[in-house]
């Protein structure tokens, strides 16, 4: 059976589902790029519990949870399936683990899961299940969730972290998507690839006192958690690579990795 990879995705702003950019074009290619995913776990930094949750819903509903975008976004909708039986496969997987699990069959996706997979995956139909990530734990509690999550990834489910490499809304260079890249993103940026490519993980688990401009990259861990879910989810020794590198607003990295080797 083909073996899943485990990626990990920047989804930017909401708009990255329709508007043109360097990481729009990237996405739009990569569900290309490897076969076809049986399922999809997601871990999105917008669904926050303190005890992991995963949903179980058999047809989720597309969140559009942000304000002041255009209409067209508030339109879009991700029909794509859930799966109570493999919400219930993640369960088990995470008690394998000793982490303790719950299902929800009420919620649906929110933006940080359906944007990127509407580009991923714009036909909708694959079976998608969000498992939560908790902006109260350390990224080693979410490396650990990744690493129960692997042998998933055997029976072709695709693990997706979905956040940012960089995350300080604060800074961002508004509205001048192609403005310089702010030094102290760049530098984290760089000190996350070098760290991967290296297989640091203890560094990486410890970026935050670790990490040229942490604070500055991310003033709070959620959106750099779901990357230590993909990170956990792969192999010791597995190939990894940083697939896309950009910015927009001077300071939002769009980096995405993978993890486990994708076809030349």
């Amino acid at each position: 059976m083909t073996k899943a990879p485990s990626l990990f995705i920047s989804h930017g702003s909401p708009m990255l589902a329709l508007e043109d950019g360097p990481a729009h074009r990237f996405l739009a290619t990569l569900g290309h790029k490897f076969a076809k995913p049986a399922g999809i776990v997601v871990v999105s930094a917008h669904h926050e519990e303190d005890d992991a949750t995963v949903t179980a819903s058999p047809r989720p509903e597309t969140i559009h949870d942000f304000g002041g975008f255009p209409r067209a976004l508030f339109e879009m909708t991700y029909p794509a399936p859930g799966s109570p039986a493999l919400a219930e496969e993640v369960r088990a997987a995470l008690a394998a683990h000793g982490l303790e699990s719950r299902s929800d069959p009420a919620r649906g996706l929110d933006h940080g899961a359906w944007v990127p997979l509407s580009l991923l995956y714009p036909a909708a139909d694959i079976p998608v299940v969000s498992l939560s990530m908790s902006p109260h734990r350390d990224p080693a509690y979410h490396f650990a969730l990744g690493e129960a999550l692997r042998p998933l990834r055997d029976r072709n489910i695709l693990i997706l972290g979905s956040g940012s490499i960089t995350h300080n809304l604060r800074e961002l260079a508004r509205p001048t998507p192609d403005a310089p890249v702010a030094p102290w993103a760049s530098d984290f940026t760089e000190w996350v690839y070098s760290n991967v490519e290296a297989g640091r993980i203890d560094e990486l688990l410890h970026y935050r006192d670790r990490a040229p401009g942490s604070t500055r990259a991310h003033p709070t861990d959620e959106h750099f958690l779901p990357f230590f879910v993909a990170l956990g989810a792969a192999t010791p020794g597995e190939a990894v690579e940083r697939l896309h590198h950009s910015f927009t607003y001077g300071a939002l990295g769009m980096d995405v990795y993978a993890f486990g080797a994708l076809p030349a």
